[in-house]
């Protein structure tokens, strides 16, 4: 009996073992857009069983003991795949053929500012960077001008050491020379250059969108150096409500507040309100000047978007900006506003905006896009008063149409201007009266993107504008794509013309300050330049699911005509004129972006460039402007959801403005970098909670970046019969009070803390 029941044991343990000995296999195939995905991961949840996909997309897994299982397919930029699968005697082998998916956000955006119409960024014949509010939440700060300085090739430059108004430089071309848009409206311009880049709530922002180089031909005038595109969420897309606040120690307190609702039945509207407070007058430089300006700011943003038969588009959007600012002397009072015996900048802005488009009730594919703004400043520069109103209107009608392997898109514009102040740039001295300047901007437009063939595209555009002003202009261009057939290799050429009509007052600061005079050497013709680009984009997948891009680029940029203000001539006075010559914008870039599964992800750049202006055969570095320029973002989640951020940028010198050659401030800026770290917490799915370190290297510029900053009225300066500062024993030097040696922000190292809420 004892034997029988041990026999039985036996064969029993036998059978048992001989079941789990079997071994099973999974293998398949793995795909995007009928292309093989190499280098994905292929493993099995809660085992190190797997296998990274070969060049033809196959994987395979051997030796499994049968069972229940979950494959996981994973690869960075691609969404995830979990699928659960059983291995048994009756079915001992596996085989699966996986579609993956891209994910937009990261790999194949759809872009609108290089054709005027939605495309895959992949598919644009125009280089386009695309930059997500996740960018910039990585270093969140009060507006969207001082978010671009983790950008490559773009940097946010401060263009008064006392108000602290600024532009943006795209490769090193000054602000004037950037467009900045919302949602393609050609909103920011004009006195908006200088004043109106803050204020645009970011809670509201989806995307931003970036263009180097001339984009006159869709976008005219302004849009030389490149463009910035403002993208905003679409109501249906937005969390019904959202609040993000922070402050940080130096007092300034920053708000916004998002907010979904329906209008009737076939609307959505999206509200945005941002509110900066900063009323804390700080002076560690000990010049006797605020560091930072004081301000306080509120705008309103309201977007509607509407529902129609066919799913046309209709949506209309409105923006209203109020704003207080001012910087001085730290004992500087309201009461001293325009007097001449504390100095004080004090500007107050009031602006609207409104934009839209309308898609036609029509067969054929017809926008009608409309923007208008009016800009009202009064302001005070010390005891010189600027007072300016601008209002401009801005329509297009657009047609898109396919025939064939062409896509053409066509359009007929108009813009209007209108712009008077209290300076001699509208004072007419012949009849001694004011004289508001009228701009009528009439002008077409036509492209035509050409499929030569599944890897191959080639673009090509003309417009011609006429200013009333100035006559006829024409700006054409042409860009080409080519693209390896999996699209993990993109090369693009691109040519083209540019023009800009400027207007000093509204658009450089340095004008208005009343530190020095401003003199017209002749009347200022638009200029003109012609750039060419060369723009390589490279992905690639590395073994353990990395994800790799590479994009860079090659510019060259040529001008004629431009308008640069002197400095040098006579410290006294702003020269403007038309180069007598000619200004290149050259150089190289160098964008990557690096993603591990892990968590861990970089995003760094950096461009080389050379900007020079020759005249009279005498070849210079162009004013405050870098040669080298580094950024960088580094992002790192721990597995329980805190995650780290650190930023950064490095600039090298730059040629500084000195007051003539008895100045004895440095001639360039030294090399400097602006690091920044963050840790952000979430709690459930709706709040979420960030702070840390601005500044970690405490950088400030040079103390003395304000001449003279204890005479502003130039009263102890004694001048010469020819209007030149002579040296005394009180001014030996011979400077004059000027606050337009500026490069960098004076606020040093500083920490902050902010909270978010989100309901979705």
């Amino acid at each position: 009996m004892k034997f029988r029941k041990l026999l039985f044991l036996l064969l029993f343990s036998s059978i048992i073992h001989a079941a789990w000995a079997q071994k099973g296999t999974i293998s398949g195939q793995l795909k995007s857009n009928d292309i093989p995905v190499e280098f994905a991961n292929v493993g099995l949840l809660g085992t190190t069983l797997g296998d990274v996909s070969k060049e033809d997309g196959s994987f395979q897994i051997n030796d499994l003991a049968y069972g229940d299982y979950t494959l996981v397919v994973s690869m960075i930029g691609y969404e995830r795949i979990k699928r659960k699968v059983s291995l048994s005697t009756a079915v001992p082998v596996l085989n699966f053929d996986f579609k993956l998916v891209e994910i937009a956000s990261m790999l194949d955006e759809v872009v609108v500012s290089g054709t005027l119409k939605e495309v895959s960024k992949l598919d644009s014949p125009v280089p386009i960077e695309v930059y997500t509010k996740d960018f910039f939440r990585a270093n969140p700060t009060p507006s969207i001008f001082e978010s671009l300085q983790n950008v490559n090739g773009v940097r946010p430059q401060l263009n008064c050491n006392v108000c602290n108004t600024g532009d943006i430089h795209i490769n090193g071309l000054e602000g004037p020379y950037t467009m900045v848009l919302i949602d393609g409206m050609p909103i920011v311009s004009g006195l908006a250059t200088v004043y109106g880049l803050t204020g645009i709530p970011q809670s509201l922002i989806e995307r931003v969108e970036i263009v180097k180089g001339p984009a006159s031909t869709l976008y005219g005038s302004e849009a030389v150096g490149g463009l910035i595109n403002i993208i905003t969420k679409k109501p249906g897309n937005a969390p019904q409500a959202s609040l993000d606040v922070f402050g940080t120690g130096w007092g300034e307190i920053n708000t916004d507040i998002g907010l979904k609702y329906n209008v009737g039945k076939k609307a959505q509207s999206l509200l945005g309100v941002n509110y900066f407070y900063y009323q804390n007058p700080i002076d560690k430089n000990n010049d006797n000047f605020t560091d930072l300006t004081l301000q306080n700011r509120i705008s309103i943003f309201n977007k509607i978007n509407f529902d129609r038969k066919d799913n046309r588009i209709f949506s209309i959007a409105g923006r209203y900006v109020y704003e207080n600012r001012w910087g001085g002397e730290m004992n500087w009072g309201e009461e001293h506003r325009g007097g001449d015996e504390v100095y004080g900048e004090s500007i107050y802005t009031d602006r609207w905006e409104a934009f839209g488009i309308y898609q036609l009730p029509t067969s054929e594919l017809l926008n009608f896009q409309f923007s208008a703004n009016g800009h009202k400043q009064d302001s005070y520069y010390g005891d010189v008063s600027y007072n300016a109103d601008q209002y401009v209107a801005f329509g297009q009608l657009t047609w898109n149409k396919t025939i064939e392997n062409h896509d053409i898109v066509a359009g007929a514009v108009y813009r209007y201007t209108y712009y008077d102040d209290n300076t001699p740039a509208t004072f007419d001295s012949g009849l001694n009266v004011n004289n508001a300047s009228k701009t009528h901007l009439p002008g077409f437009f036509v492209q035509d993107e050409i499929y030569l063939n599944s890897t191959n595209k080639l673009l090509v555009g003309m417009r011609y504008d006429y200013n009333s002003l100035h006559g006829s202009i024409v700006t054409p261009r042409i860009n080409y794509k080519w693209n390896s057939p999996n699209k993990k290799n993109i090369l693009r050429l691109s040519a083209g013309n540019g023009y800009r009509v400027a207007n000093v007052f509204t658009e450089d600061h340095a004008a208005l300050t009343g530190a020095r005079t401003v003199e017209f050497n002749g009347e200022l013709d638009p200029e003109t330049s012609w750039n060419a680009n060369v723009n390589f984009v490279k992905k690639m997948y590395a073994n353990g699911g990395t994800y790799i891009g590479l994009d860079a680029s090659v510019f060259y940029t040529y001008f004629t005509n431009r308008i640069l203000p002197d400095y040098e001539t006579d410290p006294n006075k702003i020269i403007y004129s038309n180069l007598d010559g000619n200004s290149i914008s050259k150089g190289v870039s160098l964008n990557l972006d690096v993603a591990w599964e892990s968590g861990f992800k970089v995003i760094a750049g950096v461009t080389l460039m050379d900007v020079t202006v020759e005249e009279d055969e005498v070849v210079e570095r162009q004013i405050l402007t870098e040669s080298v320029q580094g950024v960088w973002t580094v992002g790192y989640v721990f597995n329980n959801g805190l995650k780290v951020d650190y930023t950064g940028n490095l600039y090298g010198p730059m040629r500084l403005p000195l007051l003539g050659e008895r100045d004895d401030r440095p001639a360039e800026s030294p090399w400097f970098s602006i690091q920044n770290i963050q840790l952000t917490k979430g709690f459930g799915n709706k709040w979420e909670i960030y702070g840390g370190v601005k500044n970690l290297l405490n950088f400030t510029p040079d103390a003395r970046s304000i001449a003279r900053p204890f005479d502003p009225f130039d009263k102890e300066v004694v001048f010469g019969p020819n209007g030149q500062a002579l040296p005394t024993p009180n001014n030996p030097n011979a400077l004059t009070f000027d606050p337009s040696y500026v490069y960098a922000s004076n606020q040093g190292i500083r920490g902050f803390l902010g909270i978010r809420f989100t309901l979705q």
